[in-house]
């Protein structure tokens, strides 16, 4: 099954199971950007809206990206704000549905998806101005280490979604040579207990280049 495939079927259950990995790169997003006011955000990845309500009270104007037709029915479905406009877009393709700089870039539970991080990187630093904030919320590679992996439950079975294991240093290097530097560097744990496996990895990078 494709990834876009996988997430259409998901759509159904996704804002209504248990998912802790979800629910706690919300909270990651959430702390990191707490104390920030942007224009404009460009959310890679909006799926169902999980962030995009909270990125609304953060920013003017929210342009909220996904590849699932049915992430984005549901994501409309909740949120009718006019400060946001939704499009369906593949973030590996040329962003041709970006035409002004904007001052926040948001990546959260997708780049497990993607193979090469660079190509990614590159486009969102082109799209973002000068001294412009890229957040990358994902698993953290320790839980992926373990076996874990975007999954869900269906009445043919666990639907288990193609993924890249992505090591901090590889987001840290392509970021780099994509024109930012490290900001935030933050690691998440279930119930906040540290003795554990950091369940989300969160970074903010800056434009500076």
């Amino acid at each position: 099954m494709s990834i876009k495939d996988a997430y259409n079927i998901w759509s159904e259950q996704y804002d209504s199971n248990k998912n802790f990995t979800r629910d706690l790169e919300g909270d990651a997003l959430r702390s990191i950007l707490g104390n920030f006011r942007f224009d404009t955000c460009l959310e890679m990845g909006c799926g169902t809206g999980k962030n995009t309500n909270w990125l609304l009270s953060k920013a003017n104007n929210v342009v909220a990206v996904d590849f699932s037709e049915a992430m984005l029915a549901k994501a409309k479905e909740k949120i009718g704000d006019s400060k946001v406009v939704f499009l369906q877009a593949n973030m590996l393709d040329n962003w041709i549905f970006i035409n002004d700089k904007v001052d926040l870039v948001t990546f959260s539970l997708v780049l497990e998806h993607v193979e090469d991080l660079l190509p990614v990187f590159l486009k969102a630093s082109s799209s973002l101005s000068f001294g412009g904030y890229m957040y990358v919320g994902e698993l953290h590679p320790m839980k992926q280490y373990m076996g874990s992996k975007a999954r869900f439950e269906t009445e043919e079975g666990t639907q288990v979604v193609e993924c890249f294991t992505h090591h901090a240093s590889d987001f840290i290097k392509a970021a780099s040579v994509a024109g930012f530097k490290l900001v935030v560097f933050e690691e998440y744990f279930d119930d906040e207990n540290r003795e554990g496996v950091p369940r989300i990895l969160a970074m903010l990078f800056q434009k500076v280049e």
